[in-house]
């Protein structure tokens, strides 16, 4: 393995990592190709529009029921969890988060941990606290083992190492891996990772997971996931500690099964992943494995801002299936890292300034054509592109200004010169005199105007031709149709 995995960098230089990813040739064909690929693997799992769009509407419906109740629910979780032997803790930030895991590890003399995978845990950058205080903590996740062992950060919230090429592969592995020799054979890389992994599982003294979903009424924790490294985790180690955002919670056991149909078809392509893990709490008597103490840590970390919020609160509707991530048009050029962040592409533009500020990610929202595809294709239905236009609008608010939910950071882009600008703008719109000049003006001054679009004009992909029909197929060759 590599050293310890690196922080984020800044959020605010973005802009500059950008214009890095789009001048690498070889990271855009690479995204390119993925992202065509996921939006293919998608719409053939969606064959029928009307059964999406009532599954949509169904998993809306549940979200927003969940959230409408939340605090009730996360209550009645915390009953059901206690009642069955679960610890249950409450974070209020990402530090306190960190603080609870150190010291359950502490108390349990543990040295190792390994992971099944957990946005949670890389948003509260957890391996790096641990990391500090002699804790090991191993990705077991085959895309987060590969991260982890470049010292990068996952660079896709469902595929974290998307961006890696198997040549890449096969050379941390030749290096991380003591008698690994270099292979770029996919089944060859697998099978050498996972050899690698096995021992960790068994020597581990805590095995730490995320959460996907919890059903507030019979206190079950619901994991996702394709490799089997989630419930190894979650059963082989004598401690299990699950790491929750508050809003993952249901209020019915049943209300999963829609949402997992939407996960899963909408993130890979798949109609059903490899494994589904039901958690209801630690070993009872008389059974054979599982651990002996568990731990789940809810975690608010900036998420009540969203929640005080009446049009804000749907961004927690997010159920990180990454469908958004493949369809955006911004994402599919620039990759992951360019954002700064845990959550990047569209629903990172719309989560981070809840958990960072605006101050850190103002310039996010903006990295955006607003052209819609990921509010299409969001599976319950999150309006991404009000969202966005929304905190545009608090980060260019004056900071003074009393509002009734202020976001951490508001004003942050806030520019006097601006104002005067967009004013001048819609009053030369609202008066036919004014408007009439300023039309004017602009026809006999446009020469001043750029040569040149930058940005989009540079960087956009080429439309794709439109598909020939059958009949002028046959016309070209001098058939009758």
């Amino acid at each position: 393995m590599s050293g310890q995995t690196l922080h984020f960098v800044a959020p605010q230089d973005f802009h500059q990592r950008a214009k890095t990813a789009l001048g690498d040739p070889k990271l855009r064909a690479s995204f390119r190709g993925a992202m065509d690929f996921l939006q293919t693997k998608r719409s053939t799992q969606f064959p029928d529009a009307d059964e999406l769009e009532q599954l949509r509407d169904l998993g809306e419906a549940i979200r927003q029921h969940a959230l409408a109740n939340l605090p009730q629910l996360l209550v009645q979780l915390e009953e059901r969890l206690t009642a069955a032997g679960v610890h249950v803790h409450w974070a209020e930030t990402g530090e306190e988060a960190n603080e609870i895991i150190a010291r359950i590890a502490q108390q349990n003399g543990a040295r190792k941990i390994i992971k099944g995978k957990s946005m949670a845990s890389e948003e509260i950058e957890l391996n790096h606290y641990l990391g500090e205080r002699g804790i090991e903590c191993i990705e077991s996740d085959m895309g987060e083992y590969i991260v982890q062992m470049a010292g990068e950060k996952p660079s896709h919230i469902v595929m974290p190492a998307i961006h890696k090429t198997r040549e890449d592969i096969g050379t941390l592995f030749e290096q991380h891996i003591p008698g690994t020799a270099y292979s770029d054979d996919v089944d060859t890389l697998i099978q050498t990772g996972r050899r690698a992994l096995r021992t960790a599982f068994a020597e581990a003294d805590i095995g730490l997971s995320g959460v996907n979903f919890a059903a507030a009424d019979t206190g079950t924790i619901w994991l996702v996931e394709n490799e089997g490294n989630g419930r190894l985790s979650t059963t082989v180690p004598d401690v299990h500690i699950a790491v929750m955002g508050m809003e993952k919670v249901v209020a019915k056991l049943e209300h999963i099964v829609p949402l997992a149909s939407l996960l899963t078809r909408s993130a890979t392509g798949q109609p059903i992943t490899t494994y589904f893990n039901l958690i209801s709490g630690p070993r009872r008597d008389g059974e054979l494995d599982g651990p002996r103490e568990m731990h789940l840590v809810l975690l608010d970390n900036g998420r009540t801002q969203a929640y005080a919020d009446e049009q804000l609160r749907s961004t927690l509707q997010c159920i990180r299936c990454g469908a958004c991530m493949n369809h955006c048009p911004v994402y599919g050029r620039i990759g992951g890292h360019a954002y700064g962040t845990t959550y990047p592409g569209p629903i990172g533009k719309i989560i981070s300034p809840h958990l960072l500020g605006l101050e850190a990610t103002a310039d996010l929202a903006t990295a955006s054509s607003l052209c819609g595809a990921c509010g299409e294709v969001c599976p319950v239905r999150i309006p991404i592109p009000a969202l966005l236009v929304r905190l545009r609008t608090e980060a260019n608010r004056n900071p003074q200004e009393q509002v009734a939910h202020p976001l951490k950071g508001q004003g942050a882009k806030f520019s006097r010169g601006d104002r005067l600008v967009w004013r001048f703008w819609s009053g030369a719109f609202s008066h036919p005199s004014v408007y009439k000049l300023f039309r004017w003006a602009a026809t006999r001054f446009r020469v001043l105007t750029p040569s040149e679009q930058l940005g989009w004009t540079q960087h956009r992909a080429p439309l794709k031709p439109a598909p020939r029909s059958l009949a002028d197929l046959m016309r070209e060759k001098g058939q009758p149709e």
